[in-house]
């Protein structure tokens, strides 16, 4: 087997339907792949339907909704290919992108995390120039004010070389990787029960001394959104959950008063900017107030866990049940 491609799959069925029906598509002669979907235990009787209408796709019940870092790596525990290929149930893919990942990856033994192009509904592709969160960028004001004052630097950077780019860090959404260099990453960190899992891949894989890119060659469609959730506590839940992470993240690579500076900004500003527009919110537009109020209480929780068990993971997160 070359290529084993690995969707995480929480409730988002429609959207995986048509992910799953536009591999019937691809015709695959000089290369071998599978499928195969980790369920985070939907719980909503649709896995058996989708088992039965796509019986060449290995679907895996996992335990609970663990979290994508989880379920990516129990989908690597079960493949067979020398190749992965994480991918998002929100997007399609066509024929020759398969191929063009596994082309490239070989040719270029500098690379060990690759991506391609990501178009959305409307045309517009993503924006994939990512740099790696540091001390002095890691805010929004601060990254922006360096992208500012540094755009030339930035362009050097990211210049395009054999229809290559080479961005620090690529989204989980599309993510091609060796078994190999799967293996000596260790695969996802379990730290993360969503966001920044992907940077943290990526950085890992850089500490090791390989390099991630993404090849122009190649596009997948990417739906905007097509994962997230409408309902206004589940947002709330997954608000909540990139500030977590960003705590996570902070805790996993940087230390001292760096760190400490970092983590103490980040929920000053949070708070402030949550506690002020949920008053503005209650006063104006008090139909949206509530998702900010969800947002605060569950920072407030998690905070207050923070404080009594010494961790900065989320509840959520497979590492934080196994202590």
């Amino acid at each position: 087997m070359d290529i084993s491609v690995i969707i995480v799959n929480y409730r988002s069925w429609d959207s995986l339907k048509e992910c799953l029906d536009s591999f019937k598509e691809i015709d695959a002669k000089s290369y071998s792949f599978e499928i195969i979907v980790v369920d985070n235990d939907s719980a909503d009787g649709k896995l058996e339907d989708f088992e039965s209408k796509y019986p060449e796709v290995n679907f895996i019940k996992n335990s609970g909704n663990n979290g994508f870092a989880n379920g990516c790596n129990t989908g690597a525990s079960h493949a067979k290919g020398s190749f992965f290929l994480f991918l998002n149930p929100d997007t399609k893919i066509e024929e020759g992108v398969l191929q063009e990942l596994h082309l490239t990856y070989i040719d270029n033994p500098e690379i060990a995390i690759l991506s391609c192009l990501q178009v959305n509904e409307v045309g517009n592709y993503y924006k994939q120039k990512n740099s790696f969160p540091s001390f002095s960028r890691f805010f929004g004001l601060t990254r922006a004010a360096y992208r500012l004052f540094n755009k030339k630097a930035i362009e050097k950077k990211f210049e395009l070389k054999k229809n290559i780019f080479y961005p620090d860090w690529v989204t989980g959404a599309v993510v091609f990787i060796s078994k190999e260099w799967f293996e000596k990453i260790n695969g996802w960190n379990e730290d993360y029960w969503m966001y920044l899992e992907d940077v943290d891949l990526c950085k890992k894989a850089v500490s090791f001394g390989g390099q991630v890119a993404v090849t122009t060659e190649a596009t997948i469609f990417h739906k905007h959104g097509g994962a997230s959730r409408t309902n206004y506590r589940t947002k709330a839940i997954t608000k909540g959950e990139v500030i977590i992470s960003k705590h996570v993240y902070i805790s996993n690579h940087f230390s001292g008063i760096k760190g400490a500076l970092l983590h103490l900004l980040l929920i000053l500003g949070v708070l402030s900017e949550k506690i002020i527009l949920s008053i503005l919110l209650l006063l104006f537009v008090p139909s949206k107030a509530k998702l900010n109020f969800f947002i605060l209480k569950k920072l407030f929780a998690y905070y207050s866990n923070v404080i009594s068990n010494n961790t900065w993971l989320s509840k959520r997160s497979v590492n934080y049940q196994k202590s």
